[in-house]
């Protein structure tokens, strides 16, 4: 059976503001846009008031609020009425621990029956020596929440929360939870005591947590997919889904947290018959898809970042480098220290219990080995530590009782050497054992290599290195880093401030070779700004001087209603994200600006923390941005700043859509971005989409009319290319399709050739770094060389010969310009 590969996806957010029903009245519209398949976030039972779907609660049902089983089958049916597949987020590394827990029977079972469940090994939950499972859930630490009544006993009748009166359960608050057999008459104390969980003051849960999470979220408690029964029990229903042609392909979420991301793979892609699936992985620049996961590639951070940074002017470097050591005291170069810095803090801090878990582990094992007896906890825990912080990407790969790859034992010798510069000399030789045990490397008295504690080690220490690198870079350094904002992105690559065309040529070439229908992505669920807020902000490197004395103008203006004690950091986000949000409609709402500059500063845990809010400091933060969204002055100077940056932002903006929609990759389309959009961080990705807004603009231009704005130019290039794809297929994920870059007398043009066997069928020109070449006086006789034949303009209609032709010509109504062959 040959599965479907859909030429261009349209991610749907979906929740109780777009249910299954919802989605089916938009799917005659999305196809008109020239989408093929709707891409849609995870559609299982979620936790109740899910606004994502990723807190999965029940994996044999359909999301009811969603629609049901009925409702998605009425969506598939609109679906297939307009030719559109259907491809589904998967959640295979965790479920929800939902308030109440009854919502989660597997969790249920657990809590109340501990490791004598008949689901126990769902979950990967520490044991040993009678331990409960930490539920810490608590608002002040238990005997206090015991003294004031806090926590009782009750008898419930409450269908809505599966809970039934023939069982008391434990009450906290809104919080449910089972009660041990035979403990139901107890003193509260000697309950407590006896129940297979343990209820803890929230505080507790990042030094004592004996269940892994997914990274430091406690609500997400992990579970065991590579044990067969867990596989099945939890793939089931999307399996069946698939099996009766109601689902085309997958998006695997988070792979890199499962014990081993191959097996579960090469597992899901026996059971779908090689259907079209593209997993989350984040790769660092040097870093490739490991060649033995049999999926489509990836979701499409590694694009994402190099299209932005190809767009980046590398001028605008110093003095934007300069600005923030003005501020902030970061110095250009020091990332890799922030970053080092942010992940130590978090492998100490929040995700201590994983460390530790880990730590304990290795020191068992030296204990119960004569020969590494002299090897302490604490010693072993400093070396943890130290090789997580300096693990620069998520895994290595290793894989218990298979070979050693050397690749994966030369990358985790690395981080040994780096950890080594960072511990006392009498802690080298534990260093070495540490990196021997979870590079599965005999250590220690001979014949114990392969013994199953020695396995987990393996596992566990590269689901640490993964979490940490989530939490200690996307999570915190990249909040903490602005040289420029727009580079700091999930999977961003801020290291490298810009790269030049020859490298994004170097990533489709290989992209072409070995994944040719991964997906391609500009705005994700997961983005930290929108693709249009990116544009706007790289535009600063563009125009650096300048806008080193805008941001002095800003500051001046400001100076009197400025805190006196406003972090730099958060000050120099805030400018950049001002000239990422502030249109010719002027500023974002106060309140929401100010929500995001919050957050931002909570996840960069300088001044303060989601877990220790300054809540004096936030409010005078507040109370700036109110002031300076309504400031006379501030708006004189970014209304000016607007006017100064329209083309470039233009440029930049319709530059990186054509870039996106027609590299080597299935081309995915975040809900509401092909039109222009203002958005920041959740729930800015989540709000709904004014389709009817967007179907009367695209009337107007499909009826001829010429675009009034750059929102309508570029859903006027969105929807060309999105149905050049569809008709042209066979040269963008036709098994012949092919990626060639064009030759150009200029780097300020970005220019290829998509083609389906030997014929040329597609080529894109694109514009970059607009101000220079403005400023040293256009194309002038700068050329580029097309193939043979005859071109035309997929916008104007216009045909144009092959061979050598002008810039100035070819780019002169628009920055960017598709062209199909008309000659075929």
């Amino acid at each position: 059976m040959t599965r479907r590969v859909p030429v261009s996806t349209y991610r749907l957010q979906l929740g109780a503001d777009l249910t299954f029903d919802d989605a089916a009245a938009l799917t005659g519209e999305l196809a008109r846009r020239g989408v093929t398949d709707l891409y849609l976030s995870p559609i299982l039972a979620a936790a109740p008031g899910s606004t994502h779907g990723y807190d999965v609660v029940d994996h044999s049902r359909i999301s009811e609020v969603l629609g049901g089983r009925d409702g998605f089958e009425r969506l598939v049916g609109a679906a297939r009425e307009h030719s559109l597949g259907i491809v589904v987020d998967v959640v295979p590394n965790h479920m929800a621990v939902p308030t109440p827990a009854s919502h989660n029977a597997q969790l249920w079972s657990l809590l109340e029956h501990g490791p004598d469940s008949p689901v126990a090994d769902w979950f990967d939950v520490d044991f040993s020596d009678d331990a409960q499972v930490l539920m810490p859930i608590l608002g002040r630490r238990v005997g206090a929440a015991m003294a004031a009544g806090e926590i009782t006993v009750q008898t419930l009748d409450d269908p809505e929360n599966r809970i039934t009166p023939d069982r008391p359960v434990l009450c906290y608050y809104e919080h449910r939870f089972p009660i041990r057999a035979g403990t139901e008459h107890l003193p509260l104390a000697e309950l407590l005591q006896r129940q297979h969980y343990r209820l803890a003051y929230w505080r507790v849960a990042n030094e004592e947590l004996n269940y892994r999470r997914f990274f430091d979220v406690g609500s997400l408690v992990a579970i065991r997919v590579e044990r067969p029964e867990v596989f099945e029990a939890t793939h089931a229903l999307v399996l069946e889904l698939m099996d009766a042609g109601l689902v085309d392909g997958l998006r695997i979420d988070h792979p890199d947290g499962l014990a081993d991301p191959r097996q579960y793979l090469q597992r899901l892609h026996e059971r779908t018959g090689g259907a079209w699936t593209v997993a989350e992985k984040i790769l660092e620049p040097d870093e490739e898809l490991p060649p033995d996961w049999p999926v489509a590639g990836t979701t499409g951070y590694d694009v994402a970042w190099r299209i932005n940074q190809v767009l980046t002017d590398p001028a605008g470097g110093p003095p934007l480098g300069a600005l923030m050591t003005e501020l902030t005291s970061d110095v250009v170069g020091t990332l890799p220290a922030v970053v080092a810095a942010a992940k130590r803090e978090i492998a100490t801090g929040s995700l201590y219990a994983e460390v530790h878990r880990l730590s304990t582990l290795l020191a068992e094992l030296c204990d119960d080995d004569v020969r590494l007896r002299d090897h302490t906890l604490r010693a072993i825990t400093d070396c943890v530590t130290e090789l997580v912080v300096a693990c620069e990407r998520y895994r290595a790969y290793v894989v218990p009782d298979h070979p050693l790859a050397p690749e994966a034992a030369a990358l985790v010798q690395r981080w040994a050497a780096e950890a080594a510069e960072h511990l006392e000399p009498e802690r080298l030789e534990t260093l070495e054992v540490v990196t021997d045990l979870v590079l599965g490397r005999e250590v220690g008295s001979a014949g114990r290599q392969h013994e199953a504690r020695r396995d987990e080690v393996i596992v566990r220490f590269q689901q640490v290195c993964g979490a940490v690198m989530a939490k200690g870079v996307e999570d915190t350094a990249f909040y903490r880093w602005t040289h420029l904002t727009s580079l700091c992105e999930v999977g961003g690559s801020p290291h490298r401030f810009a790269v030049g065309p020859d490298t994004l040529h170097a990533w489709a070439s290989r992209a072409q070779q070995h994944h040719p229908h991964t997906l391609t992505a500009a705005s994700t669920h997961d983005a930290k700004r929108g693709e249009d807020v990116r544009a706007r902000v790289g535009v600063l490197s563009e125009l650096g001087e300048a806008w080193v004395q805008h941001v002095r103008a800003l500051r001046t203006a400001t100076e009197e209603i400025r805190p006196a004690d406003l972090d730099g950091r958060t000050e120099n986000l805030l400018w950049q994200t001002l000239a990422g949000t502030w249109t010719e409609d002027g500023p974002l709402s106060a309140d929401r600006l100010a929500d995001y500059l919050v957050k931002a500063s909570r996840e960069a845990k300088q001044w303060t923390a989601w877990t220790a809010p300054d809540l004096d400091r936030e409010a005078a933060l507040e109370r700036f941005v109110a002031a300076l969204v309504t400031h006379s002055d501030v708006h004189a100077l970014m209304g000016a700043w607007v006017e100064r940056t329209r083309e470039p932002v233009r440029v930049t903006t319709l530059a990186a859509k054509a870039l996106q929609l027609t590299l080597p990759g299935v081309a995915d389309v975040y809900q509401g971005t092909e039109t222009t959009t203002v958005g920041l961080v959740d729930p800015d990705n989540r709000r709904p989409v004014d389709h009817a807004r967007i179907s009367a603009m695209l009337d107007r231009l499909d009826a001829g009319a010429g675009p009034q704005n750059l929102a309508e130019e570029k859903l006027r290039l969105t929807t060309a290319l999105l149905r050049l794809r569809r008709r042209r297929s066979d040269a963008f994920v036709g098994p012949d399709a092919a990626h060639h870059a064009l030759p150009t007398s200029t780097t300020h043009a970005i220019a290829f050739a998509r083609s389906a066997g030997d014929e040329h069928a597609v080529v894109t020109v694109a514009t970059r770094l607009s101000v220079v070449l403005r400023a040293i006086g256009g194309w002038g006789e700068h050329s580029v060389v097309l193939p043979a034949g005859r071109w035309r303009d997929v916008l104007t209609g216009h045909v144009t010969d092959g061979g050598d032709t002008p810039l100035a010509s070819l780019l002169a109504a628009s920055p960017v310009v598709v062209l199909e062959r008309a000659d075929a």
